[in-house]
């Protein structure tokens, strides 16, 4: 894997004429979406100035905006998904090469429902399950495959007047990450933030024997790591087979560079990790000039916080007959 110090030689010689012709992409872009949004606003101005002629109810003026803010959105959407699908082929892509040339990059690729399901990190229903940003390859001894991920379920509710709404809630949204773990395990062996705990005490290290929803706790002998994780799994023995000593050194130390809620689970060999990251990580910045260093910059850091985790976690060091 290759480091962020001879990144800027690649940057000059390999990244800044593409940069070049996503610039000019870029700008068009934009020229077209200013264009198409003022027509629309003029528009639903002339009707706006129309409804209070004809000296019609003031709700009639939400008619023009709500339409036109809709349409402006969708002209967004047209004229910038283009450039966004020559951006990702391009130079994301090409930012994940120099990383390592074995990874292959899939923009409308994600980690599916199912191996979202399979790691039990989260419980609840889902409703509506978005991804992007797949990638997948081998790092030394260890296969990896991660990408954007957004899990959520909804709710409904009925107001004064008898209307329903529905309301969407996030499960999970940020970086989904399932690589080859570097021991054989049979078991499952879930490590979830401690929350309850650490607001109730005692009493949250009952709530946490009390969920039913999980499998055994599981007391783990370093102090450190009992404050920030919770962990649940189906064999005592192999849980702490699995989460020896150096590793959960390892994982706290990933924990807080990361300053985020990181959840993970071992299971069926691999190892399953949910990391919360609220942006974007491979989206365009359409209202900036793209001919920035730092920007780019910014995208290679992405990639190798996640390509990094094998590092971090020690995975290449493969245990006894683990190939």
């Amino acid at each position: 894997m290759k480091s962020i110090e001879n990144f800027r030689s690649y940057y000059n010689t390999e990244l800044q004429p593409i940069l070049k012709e996503l610039e000019e992409e870029r700008i068009g872009s934009m020229r077209k979406t200013g264009i198409g949004a003022t027509v629309i606003l003029g528009i639903a101005a002339i009707l706006a100035a129309f409804i209070l002629n004809a000296s019609l109810s003031p709700v009639a003026l939400l008619i023009p905006l709500v339409i036109g803010a809709a349409l402006v959105g969708g002209a967004w959407w047209l004229f910038t998904k283009d450039f966004k699908q020559h951006f990702k082929n391009s130079l994301i892509r090409q930012v994940i090469q120099y990383v390592d040339p074995s990874l292959a990059y899939t923009p409308a690729g994600k980690i599916s429902r199912y191996e979202f399901e399979s790691s039990t990190l989260f419980k609840h229903r889902i409703d509506r399950y978005r991804g992007e940003d797949l990638v997948d390859g081998q790092i030394d001894k260890t296969k990896i495959r991660f990408s954007e991920l957004h899990a959520e379920y909804k709710t409904t509710s009925t107001d004064s007047k008898g209307r329903r709404k529905t309301h969407w809630h996030t499960i999970f949204k940020g970086l989904f990450f399932i690589a080859d773990f570097n021991k054989h395990f049979h078991g499952r062996t879930v490590v979830l933030p401690d929350s309850a705990e650490k607001l109730f005490g005692r009493l949250g290290k009952k709530l946490q024997e009390w969920n039913l929803s999980r499998d055994d706790l599981i007391n783990m002998e370093d102090v450190d790591f009992e404050k920030e994780f919770v962990v649940y799994g189906t064999d005592q023995i192999e849980a702490r087979y699995i989460l020896s000593t150096a590793l959960m050194r390892r994982i706290l130390e990933f924990k807080r560079k990361m300053k985020v809620p990181v959840h993970m689970a071992f299971v069926n060999s691999d190892l399953y990790m949910a990391i919360s990251i609220k942006k974007n990580m491979f989206e365009p910045r359409l209202l900036r000039k793209i001919l920035d260093f730092e920007i780019v910059r910014d995208y290679l850091e992405d990639v190798i916080l996640a390509v990094g985790i094998v590092e971090d976690l020690n995975l290449n060091t493969r245990i006894w007959t683990k190939e």
